[in-house]
C-alpha cells in the first residue's frame, strides 16, 4: 500500500519506468492511478492532465484524484506545477517550493464537505467542515524533505513563495499580473488549487515543486508566450525534478507529526 503519491503536472509523465494501472471507484468518478516502485518503495502516480495531456486545468477531476489516493492508503502527496514568474529575479528554469497560495479560480469543486456526508479514513463525516490552512498551507515535513534533497543533490531552489492559481485556459493579462504582484504573489499557475485544500480536507500532506517556465505577462519584457516555449523550458528541468522527487521520498518521515494529519481536529462541523 503506497504511503506517497506523485501528481505530475505538465511534462511530468515519466516518473516510474515500470508501473501498473489500477482503477479506483470514488464518489466523484473512476480514477486511473499508476502504481510502481521509486526510491525503494511503492509509490502512486497520477498524471494530472492525462497521459496525453488532454485534460485542461479547469476539467481536472481534483476531488476524484485525491479521494482515489486516499482510498489506496496514501498519506503524502508531492505535486509538480509549471508556473509563470511574477518576479524578474525568478527567471525561467527556477525551481520554487511555495509555502503559501492564493486561489483565483472560478468554476471548480472546492470541497468534499457540501452539507451531505462523506467517508474519510474510516469515518463518516456529515455537514459542513472548515479546515484550517494556517499556519502551514503546504506540509512542512514534505517541504523540509524537498529542501534537504535539493541540498544533497546540489540543485538550487527557492525555498518559499506565494503561488497564485488562475482559472485558465488562457494566460493572464498584463493587468491581472500587475494585480497579483501588488497582492504579493511570486508565481502563477492554473492547477495548484483546489488541489492543496482538498488534500488538507482529507488529512493528506501536500507540497508542490514549481518549475518556472516563463515570465508572466509584462514581467521581463512584453514577449508573447507560446505553449512550445513553456514545454521547452520545462523539459530542460524535468530530469532535475525527477531526481529531486526520488531523493525526497526516503527523506519524508514515516510517522507524521505535521498539522496536516490532524486537519479535521477542531474543524467546525455542522452535524445533522
Amino acid at each position: 500500500m503506497p504511503r506517497i503519491a506523485i501528481i505530475g503536472g505538465s511534462g511530468v509523465y515519466r516518473v516510474m519506468d515500470e508501473r501498473k494501472s489500477t482503477l479506483v471507484d470514488t464518489p466523484f468518478g473512476t480514477v486511473e492511478v499508476f502504481l510502481g516502485n521509486l526510491s525503494g518503495e511503492e509509490v502512486a502516480f497520477i498524471p494530472r492532465h492525462g497521459e496525453n495531456h488532454e485534460i485542461p486545468p479547469f476539467k481536472v477531476n481534483y476531488r476524484g484524484n485525491l479521494y482515489a489516493l486516499m482510498e489506496l492508503g496514501v498519506e503524502r502527496v508531492i505535486a509538480t506545477n509549471a508556473v509563470g514568474s511574477l518576479r524578474e529575479d525568478y527567471p525561467p528554469g527556477t525551481i520554487l517550493i511555495p509555502d503559501d497560495f492564493m486561489d483565483f479560480t472560478k468554476r471548480r469543486d472546492y470541497t468534499y464537505y457540501d452539507g451531505g456526508e462523506i467517508k474519510v479514513r474510516g469515518r463518516v463525516i456529515r455537514g459542513v467542515v472548515h479546515v484550517s490552512m494556517t499556519p502551514h498551507p503546504y506540509c512542512p515535513e514534505i517541504r523540509a524533505a524537498i529542501k534537504s534533497a535539493s541540498e544533497k543533490l546540489g540543485i538550487e531552489l527557492v525555498d518559499k513563495g506565494v503561488y497564485c492559481c488562475m482559472e485558465g485556459n488562457r494566460f493572464e493579462t498584463p493587468a491581472e499580473i500587475r494585480a497579483l504582484r501588488i497582492l504579493g504573489g511570486d508565481v502563477v499557475g492554473m492547477t495548484g488549487c483546489p488541489e492543496a485544500t482538498l488534500a488538507r480536507e482529507l488529512e493528506m500532506c501536500y507540497a508542490s515543486i514549481n518549475v518556472v517556465t516563463n515570465y508572466a505577462a509584462g514581467v521581463g519584457g512584453n514577449v508573447k508566450l507560446t505553449q512550445d516555449e513553456v514545454a521547452e523550458i520545462f523539459s530542460k528541468r524535468i530530469e532535475d525534478v525527477i531526481a529531486l522527487i526520488e531523493e525526497t521520498i526516503p527523506l519524508i518521515p514515516k510517522e507524521r507529526a505535521c498539522p496536516c494529519s490532524r486537519a479535521l481536529e477542531g474543524a467546525v462541523i455542522t452535524k445533522k
